[in-house]
Formats: C-alpha cells, sequence, structure tokens
C-alpha cells in the first residue's frame, strides 16, 4: 500500500489470480473438482455436496439448452428465498450461457412486473408461495418459460412430501394459482439428467448477472455484473478474509437473503470456492426456529447484519448456544453500531469485522482486517480497489477531509442495464465509481462514512429509495402530496417516516400503510406517518427531505 499520509489516492495492495478464470463457470468447476465428496451447502437438514450440485446443476443446464429456445445471453429471473433449488439454478443457468435475474421473493406484482420487463427475462424460477403474484402481471413481461418450485423439492421421500404438505395445506402459505405450461422444477432436473450437454463458455466480460438496485433514484435499475467482476470479488474477498479461513473445513451460517448481492457474492462465490459449507436459513425473521436450526451446529462462521445481531443476541436460548468452534463474523449491508458489536462479542466471544460495498461493485470494496478491527470504521480497500474522495469541485480531497467516495477496481460494475445516461453520470472515462456516500479516509488508511446518499433509507440493510414510496402514495385519491424520509430506529437502523399533506382530514396513517402494502414490498412500507398541513420546498417547488430529516433529527435529540 502507498504511502497515504500525503496521497489523494488510496490503494490496496495487488490483487493475484483474476487471469485464472475466464468466468464464475470455472470457478465452480475448480471447486467441484478440488472437493468433490465435501459439502457445500445445506438447508433445512438437506445437503448438498460439491458432486450433487454439479450433477443437479448440470441437469439444469441441459434442460434450458434442449428443452428451450434460451440463447447464451438471455436473461433468466430466480425468485427464491435460501433454499437449496439456488444455488442448483444460478450455477445450472450460468453454465448453459444465461444471464441470471436475482429477484427477490419477497416483491409485489408491480415490482416483479418492473424488474421482468425491464431485464428482458424470458425464463423464471419461482416459488410456488408467490406463483399467484406471477400469475397476475406474466402477460406484461417476455417472460416465456416458467419453473415452480416447492420449498422441500431438494429433500428425499418422504420428508420432502411432509414440507411441501405442511407449507400448502397446514401453514397455508401457497396461495391458489394458475400458471399453463409451466413445469415443475423437479420434473426439469430429472429430464435434464436424462440429456447431455456442454458447458457454453463465456468470457470476462460477458454478463454473469443483473442485480437490481436502486441507485439514488427512482424505480430500481439492473446493475450489469460480469463474470469478471464477480470473479474478481471473489477473489479480493479471499484475499481479505482467507488467511482467517481452513478451505474445505469451515461451517458458515448464511441468513441473510441469497438473492442480495452480499451473500450471493459471499456464499455463492467466495465460500463456495473455498470449498466451505453454507447453511441456508429460509426465513432468517423467524428467530424462533433459526435459533433452533443452530443447536448442534458446530459452526465456525456467521454472516450476518446489525439488525440481526442485536436480535439474536437479545434471545436467551440464542446466548446459550455453543460458540466454541465461532471465529469469523462479518458484517455488511448496514451500518454496524458499536453497541451491537461489542453485544456479539460479549455473548460469542467472536469479534464482528465489517467490510463496506454496493450493488454496483459486486459488493466489496473495503473491510476491516479481522486482525486489527476498528469499530466505527469500513476498514481498508481489498486488493486491487483504489478509493478517492473528491469535494464539491469534483477535486481530490485530502485524506481526513469528507467528500464522496469515489472507488476503482474490477469489481465495478459494467453499468446500468440500459440506462446509458446514469452509467456515464456514475462511472467516469477512467472507471471511477461516485457511490454517493460521504466519507473521509484516516491517517491509517482506514475509511469512515459519515454520511450517506443523500435521500436513500437504509432499512435492515435494504436500500429504500423514496421516490419509489412517494410514487405509490401519490396515487392514493386523499393525498396532495408526500415526502418520505429516513428516521433513527433502534432495530432496523433507520425506518421509514411519510410526510403527508392530505384533502381528507378523515385519513389515517394504518390506512395509508394499507394502501403501500398493496404496492411494496414490507420493508418499504413507512413505519411512521405525519400529517402536515404543507411541506417545506425550494424555491422551484421541490419538496426539501433534507429540512423534514433535520426537523426529525433535532426531536430525537430533544426526546434523550
Amino acid at each position: 500500500m502507498n504511502d497515504h499520509a500525503n496521497a489523494p489516492i488510496l490503494r490496496g495492495p495487488a490483487l493475484e489470480g483474476l487471469d485464472q478464470y475466464d468466468s464464475v463457470t470455472d470457478v465452480f468447476h475448480a471447486a467441484v473438482s478440488r472437493f468433490k465428496e465435501k459439502p457445500a451447502f445445506s438447508c433445512m437438514g438437506q445437503t448438498l455436496t460439491f458432486a450433487e450440485l454439479d450433477r443437479l446443476s448440470g441437469a439444469f443446464a441441459a434442460w434450458i439448452q434442449h428443452e428451450t429456445d434460451l440463447e447464451p445471453g438471455d436473461r433468466v429471473a430466480i425468485q427464491l428465498p435460501n433454499v437449496l433449488q439456488f444455488p442448483v439454478a444460478v450455477f445450472g443457468a450460468l453454465r448453459a450461457g444465461m444471464v441470471v435475474v436475482n429477484t427477490n421473493p419477497l416483491y409485489t406484482e408491480r415490482e416483479m412486473a418492473h424488474q421482468f420487463k425491464d431485464s428482458g427475462a424470458k425464463a423464471i424460477l419461482i416459488l410456488a408461495n408467490m406463483a399467484d403474484k406471477l400469475e397476475k402481471i406474466l402477460d406484461k413481461t417476455e417472460i416465456k418459460h416458467v419453473l415452480v418450485t416447492q420449498l422441500g423439492d431438494m429433500h428425499g421421500f418422504p420428508k420432502r412430501l411432509l414440507i411441501n404438505s405442511v407449507v400448502k395445506h397446514v401453514k397455508k402459505m401457497v396461495p391458489a394459482y394458475s400458471l399453463p405450461g409451466a413445469i415443475d422444477f423437479r420434473a426439469a432436473l430429472k429430464k435434464g439428467a436424462s440429456l447431455t450437454s456442454e458447458d457454453v463458455h463465456r468470457f470476462p466480460d460477458d454478463l454473469a448477472a443483473l442485480q437490481y438496485t436502486g441507485g439514488t433514484t427512482g424505480m430500481p435499475k439492473g446493475a450489469m455484473l460480469t463474470h469478471r467482476n464477480l470473479v474478481a470479488n471473489m477473489l479480493q474477498a479471499r484475499a481479505a478474509i482467507g488467511t482467517h479461513l481452513t478451505d474445505g473445513e469451515e461451517l458458515i451460517i448464511a441468513p441473510l437473503p441469497v438473492y442480495h448481492i452480499y451473500t450471493f457474492t459471499v456464499n455463492c462465490l467466495f465460500l463456495m470456492e473455498t470449498g466451505n459449507h453454507s447453511v441456508l436459513i429460509p426465513n432468517p425473521r423467524d428467530l424462533d426456529n433459526f435459533v433452533k436450526e443452530l443447536k448442534g451446529v458446530p459452526f465456525t462462521g456467521f454472516i450476518g447484519l446489525n439488525t440481526l445481531f442485536n436480535a439474536l443476541c437479545r434471545r436467551d436460548d440464542f446466548r446459550q448456544l455453543d460458540f466454541s468452534k465461532l471465529h469469523l463474523t462479518i458484517s455488511g449491508g448496514m451500518a454496524l453500531t458499536k453497541a451491537a458489536a461489542k453485544r456479539w462479542e460479549e455473548v460469542t466471544g467472536c469479534p464482528i469485522a465489517e467490510g463496506y460495498g454496493l450493488t454496483e461493485t459486486s459488493p466489496i470494496v473495503s473491510f476491516n482486517p479481522t486482525n486489527a478491527i476498528q469499530l466505527g470504521t469500513i476498514g481498508k480497500p481489498v486488493a486491487g480497489t483504489a478509493v478517492k474522495i473528491v469535494d464539491a469541485d469534483d477535486n481530490n480531497a485530502p485524506f481526513g477531509e469528507a467528500g464522496e467516495l469515489c472507488v476503482q477496481g474490477p469489481q465495478v460494475m459494467k453499468g446500468y442495464w440500459k440506462c446509458e445516461d446514469q452509467t456515464a453520470a456514475s462511472i467516469d472515462e477512467n472507471g471511477w465509481f461516485r457511490t454517493g456516500d460521504i466519507a473521509t479516509i484516516q491517517d491509517d488508511g482506514y475509511i469512515r462514512i459519515v454520511d450517506r446518499k443523500k435521500d436513500m433509507i437504509l432499512v435492515s440493510g435494504f436500500n429504500v429509495y423514496p421516490n419509489e414510496i412517494e410514487d405509490v402514495v401519490a396515487g392514493h385519491p386523499d393525498v396532495l402530496e408526500s415526502a418520505a424520509v429516513g428516521v433513527s430506529d433502534d432495530d432496523s437502523g433507520e425506518a421509514i417516516k411519510l410526510f403527508v399533506v392530505t384533502r381528507n382530514e378523515s385519513l389515517d396513517a394504518e390506512t395509508l400503510r394499507r394502501w403501500c402494502k398493496k404496492e411494496l414490498t414490507g420493508y418499504k412500507v413507512p413505519k411512521y406517518v405525519e400529517f402536515r398541513d404543507e411541506l417545506p420546498k425550494t424555491n422551484v417547488g421541490k419538496v426539501q427531505r433534507r429540512q423534514l430529516r433535520d426537523e426529525q433529527s433535532i426531536k430525537d435529540a430533544e426526546k434523550v
């Protein structure tokens, strides 16, 4: 690392080994060859070895190649929670040369329709639990091939039948749907197993995934992540974390959603490449069952975020678990508070190492060295990564001075899908990506985030963008105008507060929340609603969200 005391750019160490893989599928085959009989992924008591993952993903690739008209480069949406079908489908799709479109299974019909239409997805694998939503918007998309899977489909008989029956008939979690022509995922795998296939060679600059993010405004945009982006970030994770892991020997708990870029890269790529075993937790919000899953499991690593650390440490049953083998805990997705970090270490004996990243950077930019953690910072740049701070005039700011954090490295996305103007505004001709986050670089090379993107709200690690909420609220006939801002929240880091001007004095907060729930994923629904006679505006009539946030901050400070 350079002498950064007087330098405007901070660089991580050199990144080694990037040329050894052309694609994510090359990484996959290298791992399968090394760790064939080792466990790769587990879920609800069922485990897939690397050899089984190879066989099943190969069968899915064969089905795509022989039973559909999909061509390499076509987009395949995968809308699943943390289940074993996810790695099977992802690696199968990639082996067939497809581009994966990771889709949140909690999305509403409106959100699904936007993502599928925007990406041009031609096929989808969806959990039966949300297939009724797909039925309602399928005709608005280009999707021609629909595969449906049930929660227990990767389990053997009779457990598969038991899980699927309980989910559908006892818990009533599968609404009725009609998708004529849909293919059962197990049937597709069975058919594919009888066919021969050969992996489609992909080059480093070919797209591997469209990972949707709101960017800084409005509706979600697809970050174009290439095979090189994902392979680079996997190797960067290995360089930052791998020295603290033993290849093929670790058991890592993965409660965060695999469709999210954080877990997608860390568990499906980095930990898979190192031959380590990821335990997928389908519903981490069900803390009772989550903790039961952990009992008797000699886990050595835990991938989480602030909200989850707080929730678990409050539970007596969690505190009674055996943490004797736990030696790596990683935090990302949202800011880690010092209180949560100290509480976790007190309970488990394992410190938390916090990293920082964005969807557009595949995602890891920086990481706290596990042997030199500085709480309150996001660590140092990972290998092959350069960062700098720029001031309001776009000049490089000296270390110690706050400004916008910019990132350069092989993990920076190709651009936003079909959004050339926004790509040009985000990435300059030298490959520097503007994060929109305000940060400082300390004299010792650690980076500290001091503020975030102007209007973005971070709820339990998920980006929420006010424009989308306000657009939905504006559709209510009684709403004249509204503004959504983030307010401090002990459980989720931030919560959404909606300020509303209404034409109907009888309109109440719960009515508005119900309205939002029809169109927005749960974490995007405002927690607080405040009615006002008017909202603060600029001279040109733009609502000043910042003033509303500042007013709320003053109120919160007065309460303390």
